[in-house]
């Protein structure tokens, strides 16, 4: 049976796709769940438009994506942490952080986007690894360093 894809379906295709699936899978599984719908003359027209919509939607995220990526890329971001006497951290360095302060800086990024293995517990310099959409990645230099005690 011809079904066009309405989401994608693993092992079978992405949305907007035509395929040949067998006529059991696609009357008791994928048209029931709504991830496919039957094939007809003006339903592949209709999914042909879809996927150019999809298609130019798709190119103007990237590009976006890419803008973004690239005004965050090298950039250098300092957080100040509270130390002890031998330079030990109060509080450790964690991607909300790192969030928080570039959202601070005008870059909008989430916790989700910022890749480190494990929350930061000394002073430095480190890498840090931002992720985008389309598997864009960027690294920024993130210093940690002390707050005055005084203060």
């Amino acid at each position: 049976m011809k079904v066009i894809l309405l989401k994608d379906v693993e092992k079978i295709g992405k949305k907007f796709e035509i395929k040949n699936v067998a006529d059991g899978y696609a009357k008791n599984f994928l048209i029931p769940k709504k991830l496919a719908q039957p094939a007809t003359k003006n339903a592949e027209a209709w999914a042909k438009t879809q996927a150019e919509i999809a298609a130019k939607q798709t190119e103007t995220e990237l590009k976006l994506a890419q803008e973004k990526a690239s005004s965050i890329d090298g950039q250098e971001v300092t957080v100040v942490v509270k130390t002890g006497d031998q330079d030990q951290l109060f509080e450790s360095v964690s991607a909300q952080k790192i969030a928080d302060k570039m959202n601070e800086m005008g870059f909008a990024v989430t916790k989700e986007q910022v890749v480190i293995d494990e929350p930061i517990k000394q002073l430095g310099e480190f890498p840090v690894k931002i992720n985008f959409a389309h598997n864009l990645e960027v690294q920024i230099k993130l210093i940690v360093a002390s707050v005055n005690k005084e203060e």
